[in-house]
């Protein structure tokens, strides 16, 4: 069997879903390419085996997955490790709380006449020139994020801005409409692997109940155009923060909707340490044990004590990079990792307590006074 290299790590061509599907040059680059930094993780290879297992398994086939975690736990990661693992192109969805409808399905759009456009505001032009000469490749969303730079919830709002003022004083006028879709319907009919990001946060249950019918192994969707069937290569993979401020429990029938779920949290010390490693290229063993032990004790502190901020992998991949970069691991322990959890003097005080009664804030000094130590003999030398 042959192997698809990525740096010091190999999968296996086992887990490629559709061998022999061709995809476009433009589909090609949507395949996500694991940088060298990219540690597999058991989550990872779990889902591959359980996918590629129930590919062909008809009304087993697992193809809607919920990641369930804290933020900084790698969710969006190991959504993206999928694409690259089962050969499928990656994209995203990131909702909002106004999300509709039209966020979910597309928007209709009507053409107007270029005298009619000249008369509009310059955005208005940018935004109409940009979608009248889309391919239909992207969505309206993603159009208006690379021509306006904006984000997607921007993107989104602005979209409907344009519709309404498009659709004023069309009376008498013969007019062309053209249906854009959006970007969950281009991953659903094309066999995309989708991730959509933090579906809790949205407050019009009729958006959820939209996703819910779309899910179904053998769904389909209703366009203004067109039905159209989900496409058989198409994975979705719904990533969601837990205790995550704005966020509500996953809606019940989505949920019920998913047939395999990870449970997000720290992974292992050593797994830690290697993927601090592969992220920063920092190596000092020592440094890096005692890091991790107070990451995973203040991430164990804020849970018990229901501070809502968290500690996890990227505080521990830039707090690392920081000591790496010369600076003080007990100073850079608050900016880049406690004041991340909170800035609330009284949370403060029970972090630093536990610190304290642990004795890692003693490890933090003898690390430190270590470290000079051992810059000073290198100065030496």
């Amino acid at each position: 069997m042959n192997t698809i290299e990525h740096g010091c790590d190999s999968i296996r061509e086992e887990y490629y879903l559709s061998p022999t599907r061709q995809l476009t040059d433009v589909e090609k680059e949507l395949v996500w390419k694991k940088p060298l930094s990219h540690k597999v993780s058991e989550e990872e290879l779990r889902i591959c085996k359980e996918i590629k297992r129930n590919w062909n398994r008809r009304e087993m086939k697992i193809a809607n997955i919920l990641l369930e975690g804290d933020a900084g736990s790698g969710k969006t990661q190991l959504a993206k490790a999928l694409s690259a693992n089962s050969g499928l192109p990656y994209t995203k969805v990131t909702c909002f709380a106004d999300m509709d409808k039209s966020d979910i399905i597309g928007a209709i759009l009507p053409v107007i006449s270029s005298e009619r456009l000249e008369k509009m505001e310059p955005v208005e032009q940018i935004v109409l020139n940009a979608l009248y000469e889309s391919d239909g490749f992207q969505s309206t969303t993603e159009i208006l994020m690379d021509v306006l730079g904006v984000t997607q919830e921007q993107a989104a709002l602005k979209m409907k801005q344009v519709l309404k003022l498009v659709n004023e004083n069309t009376e008498g006028e013969v007019v062309e409409y053209r249906f854009y879709p959006s970007e969950i319907v281009r991953a659903y009919q094309k066999g995309y692997l989708l991730e959509i990001q933090e579906p809790t946060v949205i407050r019009d249950a009729a958006v959820l109940m939209a996703l819910n019918s779309a899910l179904e192994l053998d769904g389909s969707i209703n366009l203004p155009t067109e039905i159209i069937r989900r496409h058989p290569d198409f994975i979705v993979v719904i990533t969601t923060n837990r205790s995550y401020t704005g966020c509500r429990p996953l809606n019940e029938a989505l949920r019920d909707r998913v047939q395999h779920t990870e449970k997000m949290d720290l992974p292992t010390k050593e797994i830690m340490i290697e993927r601090a490693i592969a992220k920063t290229n920092y190596r000092n063993p020592l440094v890096l044990d005692v890091l991790a032990d107070i990451i995973i004790l203040l991430d164990k502190t804020a849970r018990a004590n229901a501070i809502k901020g968290v500690a996890g992998m990227r505080s521990f991949f830039y707090w690392a990079d920081a000591v790496a970069g010369g600076a003080s691991a007990k100073e850079s322990l608050y900016h880049k990792v406690i004041y991340k959890i909170t800035t609330d003097s009284e949370e403060i005080e029970l972090l630093e307590e536990a610190l304290e009664s642990h004795g890692l804030l003693v490890s933090l000094n003898e690390l430190e006074i270590e470290v000079k130590k051992n810059q000073i003999l290198m100065q030496k030398r």
